[in-house]
């Protein structure tokens, strides 16, 4: 069977109709938009804002996001058109499989994991810092060695612990809304609904009441000069610093993936894409701004809390509370979208028999692929238990990037082969929106460590091995 073959278009519009034991239509295009900016308002604004000013861009952190929005703006005009023409669950690999055959399908789907499954891992570790930081106002205090991985090192209130044992804050908020997930798709995204709306009000205090402490001191020079090191400030700081925060602008992506799930995808796939993707650059761009204006840059270095770091400047210590309960939310929104779909992905490919049928079993009463949210329940909760934030950041940056590329490569792929197809929404500028989108994603790849690299390579390696030792003979799809 040849590891190039496609499905066909009529096949996938015909997975995507509704029948008793598939996916619930549930989510209207307002929750789409509400979706993706749950996945996008979460660790790229509340920490790894800090990190990007004062490791790689100083105060032109607002050009990294600029630069990184207009990566995921191209792509995502790709995204939009893909999801408009099929909106079948499965995002980037679904996409793949109708243009580029069922190896690349494979490959990106296998990338996928590495996007949300270990982004939900690092924002749960994330989640946890912020947890612990909110409880000791508290004179609540959970053992350092059970709030960090083995290989870490951890800080909270002049108390140090160089390895722990279990990050057990993380496993816990993961196991949660694993089982939330399995409860339902409209009771998830009612939830997410109302974490969103809290993050976004606290994030819109912030601008406000920080933009009259703004500090003009603060931004000269905006871009530091360049220490003679690449990604260290200048622009290629400024590159690194947009790589760094790329993968906390995937919710467009996590919209795609729950085009089976949408009332109307043809019209509620562009609006939830491209609308979320909008309103969180401006309040991206707006909060790195007044944050940077509040305080040094350099004070950033090795700061958890950054956010809570320059709100303190402000004088306003009655909200500090809110301000940690709020990145809590925004936290466990993003972590809710990133799981949901990674299930959804490999609901997909089990569909297609590329994984075992495990992955494609649907609650009886729920009708949601509860196999799949259980498996990595599991599976990310050994990430988010075990492995450094660190380690895991770069690793979910380089994976968003390269799907990013595929679809784009995809869009050019279909309108040279199926330029005649129903598209309820089209990219403009063809070839040149989807030509820059690579161009862009390849560049901030190419601004990332070599360690990066070597992890996505071994990374590919592995799902390579296994697509031929399992996938390729399994897969139900017939040759065309």
């Amino acid at each position: 069977m040849s590891i190039w073959k496609k499905k066909s278009l009529s096949l996938l519009l015909s997975e995507a109709d509704e029948s008793e034991k598939g996916l619930k239509r549930t989510l209207s295009s307002g929750a789409l938009v509400a979706l993706g900016i749950g996945a996008i308002i979460g660790a790229g604004l509340f920490s790894l804002t800090g990190i990007a000013a004062a490791e790689h861009a100083g105060p032109a952190v607002t050009i990294s996001f600029i630069m990184a929005a207009v990566g995921c703006a191209f792509a995502g005009l790709c995204y939009a058109e893909f999801a408009s023409m099929i909106p079948v669950a499965g995002s980037a690999y679904t996409y793949s499989y109708a243009t580029m055959g069922e190896f690349m399908a494979w490959i990106i789907g296998w990338d996928l994991v590495l996007e949300y499954a270990l982004g939900a891992a690092t924002v749960g570790v994330s989640w946890s810092r912020y947890l612990l930081e909110l409880l000791s106002k508290y004179n609540i205090h959970i053992p350092l060695e059970l709030s960090c991985s083995p290989w870490e090192t951890l800080t909270v209130n002049g108390v140090t612990v160089e390895g722990g044992i279990i990050n057990l804050p993380a496993i816990f908020i993961v196991s949660l809304l694993s089982l939330l997930l399995i409860r339902g798709t409209k009771e998830s995204a009612t939830m997410n609904n109302i974490l969103v709306v809290v993050k976004v009000a606290v994030v819109l205090l912030f601008i406000i009441l920080g933009w009259s402490f703004i500090d003009e001191a603060n931004y000269t020079p905006y871009i530091p000069e360049n220490t003679g090191v690449k990604g260290e400030f200048g622009w290629s700081g400024i590159a690194t610093g947009a790589a760094t925060v790329f993968f906390a602008f995937i919710g467009f992506d996590a919209v795609s993936t729950a085009a089976q799930e949408a009332k109307n995808p043809q019209k509620g796939m562009p609006i939830g894409i491209l609308g979320s993707l909008v309103v969180c650059t401006i309040l991206y761009v707006l909060f790195a701004h007044v944050m940077t204006g509040l305080v040094p840059y350099h004070m950033f270095a090795g700061d958890a809390k950054p956010a809570a770091t320059a709100f303190a400047v402000t004088g306003y210590d009655f909200l500090q509370t809110g301000l940690i309960i709020a990145i809590l939310a925004g936290y466990t929104s993003v972590i809710l979208v990133m799981l949901m779909g990674q299930s959804r992905v490999f609901y997909s490919m089990s569909n297609d028999g590329l994984l075992p049928k495990f992955f494609s079993d649907i609650h009886p009463k729920f009708r949601t692929p509860w196999k799949t949210n259980l498996f990595f329940m599991v599976f990310v909760c050994l990430f988010a238990g075990f492995v450094p934030v660190s380690d895991l950041g770069h690793m979910v940056s380089i994976g968003t990037l390269l799907a990013f590329c595929l679809v784009c490569v995809g869009v050019l792929i279909m309108r040279k082969k199926m330029p005649d197809a129903p598209r309820s929404f089209r990219t403009p500028l063809v070839p040149f929106v989807p030509v820059a989108g690579i161009v862009v994603c390849l560049y901030l790849m190419y601004a990332l460590p070599a360690e990066s690299w070597l992890r996505l390579f071994i990374w590919m390696a592995l799902g390579v091995i296994i697509y031929f030792a399992y996938g390729k003979k399994n897969s139900n799809v017939p040759n065309n």
